[in-house]
């Protein structure tokens, strides 16, 4: 698209997990791992307590991607690091925020860089989206 310039954020948004959020997708995703709901567990194995499924933030990560983008085009690529656990406290959750930025523009596609952060410290890191428009 003609009117992104490198740097522009495209898009901002903030998602609130719970414990109900990662036992809802633990049955979706099959990973029934007891790290993601149980802190005895966690803390048996060297954990503060319980994190969320790596593979699940990495998915919130690139909705807002896919929102902005729409019917306009597609996501051709996404990787990215994963750098700190986003921890689920029992009462409180957890609140991770993404905030996506045009990296570069190339000939046949255009790289969004993700800044995924919970508790004001980046948990993906290189997390970017390669996007093709229509």
């Amino acid at each position: 698209m003609s009117d992104l310039e490198v740097g522009a954020v495209i898009a901002e948004q903030t998602f609130t997990l719970s414990r109900d959020t990662l036992v809802r997708y633990a049955g979706a995703s099959g990973d029934f791992n007891p790290i993601h709901y149980r802190d005895d567990i966690a803390q048996s194995v060297g954990l503060p307590g319980v994190l969320a499924h790596g593979m699940l933030t990495m998915g919130l990560a690139v909705q807002p991607v896919i929102d902005w983008l729409g019917t306009r085009g597609v996501v051709t690529d996404y990787g990215v690091r994963f750098t700190r656990p986003v921890l689920v406290d029992v009462q409180d959750g957890a609140t991770v925020t993404v905030v996506a930025k045009i990296g570069a523009i190339l000939d046949a596609t255009t790289r969004v860089d993700l800044t995924v952060t919970f508790a004001d410290q980046t948990v993906l890191g290189k997390a970017q989206v390669q996007v093709r428009f229509s």
